[in-house]
């Protein structure tokens, strides 16, 4: 019994941190995500722009893309390589030192997705 009522308040605890934080239960878009890992990544005094864009850039496109417990197959990997090299080239100089600019990163980010994902398919057999 007592164990029940120990679950019933964890749920509760759970759903009011959820609403009250804004989490919609699924994983963060890709705003959040690189704006959080650059924000956190310009306080440390030995990173740079160039050093913190590419850092979040690909760390916030490859976890979209990785299976937590299989394999990636070769597809995804590929596409995840031209998105985050497309990313690279083309959407770097959106941040800037004390703006990551999120919504245009996902934007340009988005992009890119489009276009290598029309590219790798079109030069499917």
């Amino acid at each position: 019994m007592e164990m029940k009522v120990l679950l019933k308040l964890t749920m509760v605890m759970v759903m009011m941190m959820m609403m009250v934080g804004g989490c919609k239960g699924d994983v963060s878009s890709f705003r959040d995500c690189y704006g959080k890992c650059f924000i956190f990544c310009m306080i440390e005094p030995n990173k740079s722009l160039c050093t913190c864009t590419t850092q979040c850039l690909k760390e916030c496109i490859f976890p979209s893309l990785l299976p937590s417990s299989a394999l990636i197959d070769q597809h995804s990997q590929n596409l995840g390589y031209c998105k985050l090299g497309c990313a690279t080239s083309m959407c770097s100089n959106i941040s800037k030192t004390h703006n990551p600019d999120g919504k245009n990163m996902e934007s340009c980010v988005g992009s890119c997705s489009n276009k290598c994902t029309m590219s790798y398919k079109s030069s499917s057999p």
